[in-house]
């Protein structure tokens, strides 16, 4: 701040004038009215030098923080008149500078510089990336929509929407290159432990009713795949998908990805991105985790390899009737919490309501079963039989593993009140007398109804469905187990609490699609799909990082209020001097600056303070 008066006056006012940059803006406003010479005579006999220590106090205040202005407001104002066809809000977003603070650790600036800087182009890359990434977490929508609501960011970033789509073709391009920088880089935010790797698929519905055709080179008869196909949709959608293939470390991190049309069998998609997590992680040991889906032998003989290892888990039914002897035969099972012997005829039978009982009722009952398995190894082998003929055979190698069963009470009870619920569905279908025409799925209340017929000699028969007894006996024999199969000889309870972190790649799932609202796809073009995942993983994995750098300082907030926090952190200008917050406090608020040093917790911040805590975040 400094003196200003008009020196030509005989009588001049004297004020605090301030100087403000705000952004790319420069000006000068009269913040204090010391009054006109006369009446500061009154006080003093010198009253320039009087008003220059007063504005040299103001000075000192303002260096640490505390300062009084003097505005004026005119009522009859009216707002700011543009060419707009809306009128758009003055709020402006500080919250995405949390978001900043983690991905400036994944130095992207530095990736676009040495891999985008041959393309000439006209806009930054790298701002493009930012403000496509803040906007998947803070407001998912649409590239339209993200490049309409680029004036809420406190940046207020210049850039066309021909631009996003540019970028997106460019970034495509560097599919692989860019997934590995995140993965290599991302271990300067938090420490990476790949020691154990989760795998699982799903998909994501478009915004079409017509599937992609496949398209042949005339050249080299080369088929070339669309994205967009129908397939077994997780919600039930006709709409063409698009499936995506994730590993997560044990973190609940992502790794990498792989996209897939959506009618490719999930099976066939491990190995194949397996292999560039080994690239990725130099051929380290790891072990294999995923359910039983994507636990195929195929797999589990790739990850016997190499000094890896698997984690799958094992469907009872469709284990042999050798094993499913061994695990119905009541014997050497122990409970998970101490290893003490118990019986499945106790853990069934037990007083469930009483209070002494609760341990028991909330404990496993496991046993281990060896189950090695004999494999096609791809190789073959010549023979020579008795006649003398000779004849080529596969040869076969052998797949070690155990089986490790769990039993549980409480999970038994509750598979069983599932079941009730469909037997009762079920009778009611009966006794509409009308269901000529029954699909049974796996989980459909139908499948507990059989079609039976009778005739008398000479005449129709007649059709009649009953409810099938035989088969609600078969699926309560199941009822309470889950097993899981491995060739690591680990304790029991190790590798159970492995297998049980499976549901984080879930969760990595649910955000995806709920809350950063991946789904549906309204790309046409397969290398703009592309990049629009890997802008959805790169949200994904700036919002994984944060909450692992919460979970260091064992805190934890959920994504709704922390995504809720962040989308309300905006602030407003007051007359270019200053910016006001426009949110309150809250625990969430507390635990990010406690891990940010942002200081965004501020009622007022100075516009060269916000200023220099992007520029610093940008470096």
């Amino acid at each position: 701040m400094k003196l200003y008066y008009d020196k030509r006056l005989k009588d001049p006012t004297y004020y605090a004038q301030q100087g403000i940059r705000n952004g790319k803006k420069t000006t000068t406003k009269n913040i204090k009215n010391f009054g006109k010479h006369s009446e500061l005579l009154k006080i003093t006999d010198d009253p320039e030098t009087y008003v220059r220590e007063e504005i040299k106090k103001m000075n000192e205040e303002y260096r640490v923080g505390r300062v009084t202005f003097n505005l004026t407001a005119n009522f009859n104002e009216k707002v700011k008149h543009t060419q707009d066809e809306a009128s758009a809000s003055t709020c402006l977003n500080i919250g995405y500078f949390v978001l900043q603070d983690i991905m400036k650790g994944l130095n992207l600036k530095t990736f676009f510089k040495q891999n985008i800087s041959e393309c000439k182009n006209t806009y930054d890359s790298f701002k493009i990336l930012r403000f496509l990434t803040y906007a998947r977490i803070l407001k998912p929508g649409s590239k339209l929509s993200t490049w309409n609501d680029l004036n809420s960011y406190y940046e207020q970033p210049e850039f066309d929407y021909q631009h996003i789509l540019r970028f997106m073709d460019i970034l495509e391009e560097h599919y692989d290159v860019y997934l590995t920088w995140l993965y290599k880089n991302s271990n300067a935010v938090v420490k990476r432990d790949s020691s154990i790797i989760y795998y699982d698929c799903t998909n994501f519905y478009c915004e079409c009713e017509q599937p992609d055709e496949d398209i042949v080179d005339e050249v080299t008869g080369e088929v070339i795949c669309g994205l967009r196909k129908f397939g077994i949709s997780k919600e039930h959608r006709p709409n063409p998908i698009v499936e995506m293939g994730l590993f997560m470390d044990s973190q609940g991190i992502p790794i990498t990805m792989s996209l897939h049309p959506g009618n490719t069998s999930e099976q066939t998609t491990a190995i194949p991105l397996e292999k560039e997590v080994l690239k990725m992680l130099n051929g380290a040991k790891f072990i294999y985790c995923a359910d039983a889906g994507l636990g195929s032998y195929s797999i589990r003989k790739f990850n016997s390899m190499g000094g890896r290892a698997f984690i799958v888990t094992q469907s009872i039914k469709k284990l042999s009737n050798t094993l499913k002897e061994a695990v119905f035969n009541d014997y050497d099972y122990h409970l998970l919490s101490n290893d003490s012997p118990v019986t499945i005829k106790k853990m069934t039978t037990f007083d469930q309501y009483s209070k002494e009982n609760l341990p028991l009722y909330n404990d496993f009952a496991y046993k281990v079963i060896f189950a090695d398995k004999a494999l096609d190894i791809g190789l073959s082998e010549e023979i020579t039989l008795k006649n003398g003929s000779v004849k080529s055979r596969k040869s076969t190698g052998l797949l070690r593993q155990r089986l490790i069963i769990r039993f549980s009470r409480k999970m038994m009870e509750y598979q069983r009140s599932v079941r009730r619920s469909q037997i009762e569905r079920a009778k009611k279908l009966l006794a509409r007398k009308d269901p000529e025409e029954i699909k049974k799925g796996p989980n459909d209340v139908k499948r507990f109804m059989k079609r039976i017929s009778h005739t008398k000699s000479g005449e129709k028969a007649v059709i009649n469905y009953v409810l099938d007894e035989e088969k609600i006996a078969e699926e309560e024999k199941y009822d309470g187990y889950y097993a899981v199969a491995t060739n690591l000889e680990d304790r029991a309870q190790d590798i159970l609490a492995i297998s049980h972190k499976r549901y984080q790649i879930e969760e990595c799932f649910r955000i995806m699609k709920t809350n950063f609202t991946g789904r549906p796809i309204n790309h046409r073009l397969p290398n703009r799909i592309k990049a629009h995942f890997m802008i959805c993983f790169t949200a994904l994995l700036v919002y994984r990082l944060l909450e692992a750098k919460l979970d260091e300082q064992h805190t934890h907030i959920t994504p709704e209020n922390l995504i809720t926090t962040l989308k309300n952190m905006n602030v407003t200008n007051v007359h270019d001097i200053e910016y006001m917050a426009l949110y309150h406090g809250s625990k969430a608020l507390d635990t990010l600056m406690e891990l940010t040093s942002l200081n965004l917790d501020r009622l007022h911040y100075r516009p060269k303070e916000l200023n220099g805590k992007i520029k610093k975040l940008l470096n």
